[in-house]
C-alpha cells in the first residue's frame, strides 16, 4: 500500500527523482523547505550543545570543509557552509541542509589528519549532496500520513503545509532520523569521490575507520541489527570504489589542489 501512495504522490506532485548515483527517490520538499529546517534544526542543536571556544580546531576544520563545499555543483556550494566545532567526546559529526556543518571534538582524537578529517566530513556533506535529508523525511511523511497523503496530492494543493507542521522540530532533520545503510554507502561513495576531488588522499577513508573500529571494539551491534554498515563492508566498498577515487585524486593534485589544512 505505501508503494501505491507514494506512486500517486510522485505523480501528482513531481516528487520522484534520482540521487547522484542514479538512485530512484521520492522528495516531498522544495530545496528551500529543506534549507529552512536545516537552518532551525542547526540554531537548536547550537544551543543544546556546548561550543568549542578552541578557535584552531573551528579554523582546522573550516578549512578542510571550504575544501570540499568548492568542488559541490553551484546549488549547493554557491555559499560558504557555517561550521562549528562542538565541545564533546562523542566521535561524531554531521551536515544538514542550508550549509550547516557540526563536528564533534571527539572525532578529531580519531581523525588523525586532514585526510581523515576530510573522509568524515565529506561523508556527511554527500548525504546533503544526495538529498538524503530530504528522502528520509518523505519516507517518514508518507508513513505517518498513510492514504490520507494521496487524498491531498491528488485533490488539494497544501500536502507541504501540513507535513511542515507535522515534523515537529526541525532537529529531526537527518540528525536524529537515522540514514538507512543504502543512503550510507551512497555517502561513503560519494564522499570518497568529493574528498578525492578536492584532492585529499582517499586512502585515508580506510585507515579512518581502522581507527573507528578501534575506537567503538565490542560496541557496534551486527549489520543486520543496525542503521549502518559494518565496519567490514564499508572497508569492502570503500575498496572498491577506491581506483576511481585514486584516479580523481591524482587529477586534482595535478591541478594544483594540495590542501594544507594543519590543527
Amino acid at each position: 500500500m505505501r508503494s501505491i501512495v507514494a506512486l500517486l504522490v510522485c505523480g501528482a506532485l513531481l516528487g520522484c527523482a534520482q540521487s547522484p548515483t542514479g538512485r530512484s527517490q521520492v522528495l516531498l520538499f522544495s530545496e528551500n523547505d529543506m534549507a529552512r529546517l536545516g537552518e532551525s534544526s542547526f540554531a537548536q542543536i547550537k544551543e543544546q550543545e556546548k561550543v568549542s571556544g578552541n578557535r584552531a580546531d573551528t579554523a582546522y576544520v573550516q578549512c578542510i570543509s571550504n575544501q570540499l563545499v568548492a568542488e559541490l555543483p553551484p546549488v549547493f556550494g554557491q555559499h560558504q557552509w557555517e561550521v562549528v566545532v562542538f565541545d564533546s567526546p562523542q566521535i561524531n559529526a554531521f551536515a544538514l541542509p542550508g550549509g550547516k556543518i557540526g563536528v564533534y571534538s571527539g572525532l578529531l582524537k580519531v581523525a588523525r589528519d586532514q585526510d581523515q578529517v576530510a573522509a568524515v566530513v565529506g561523508h556527511e556533506i554527500a548525504h546533503v549532496l544526495a538529498r538524503h535529508s530530504n528522502e528520509r523525511v518523505s519516507r517518514t511523511q508518507l508513513s505517518n500520513l498513510g492514504l490520507s497523503a494521496a487524498d491531498m496530492a491528488l485533490g488539494q494543493s497544501g500536502l507541504r503545509e501540513p507535513a511542515m507542521a507535522a515534523l515537529g522540530l526541525g532537529v529531526q532533520v537527518g540528525y536524529l532520523l537515522p540514514y538507512g545503510r543504502e543512503q550510507e554507502s551512497e555517502a561513503d561513495r560519494l564522499g570518497l569521490e568529493l574528498m578525492a576531488r578536492a584532492g585529499f588522499d582517499p586512502q585515508a577513508s580506510i585507515a579512518l575507520w581502522r581507527n573507528m573500529s578501534a575506537a567503538s571494539s565490542g560496541q557496534q551491534p551486527p549489520e543486520l541489527l543496525s542503521t549502518h554498515p559494518s565496519h567490514g563492508t564499508r572497508t569492502q566498498e570503500l575498496n572498491a570504489a577506491m581506483p576511481n577515487a585514486l584516479a580523481l585524486y591524482q587529477q586534482a593534485r595535478a591541478q594544483g589542489k594540495t590542501p594544507a589544512c594543519r590543527r
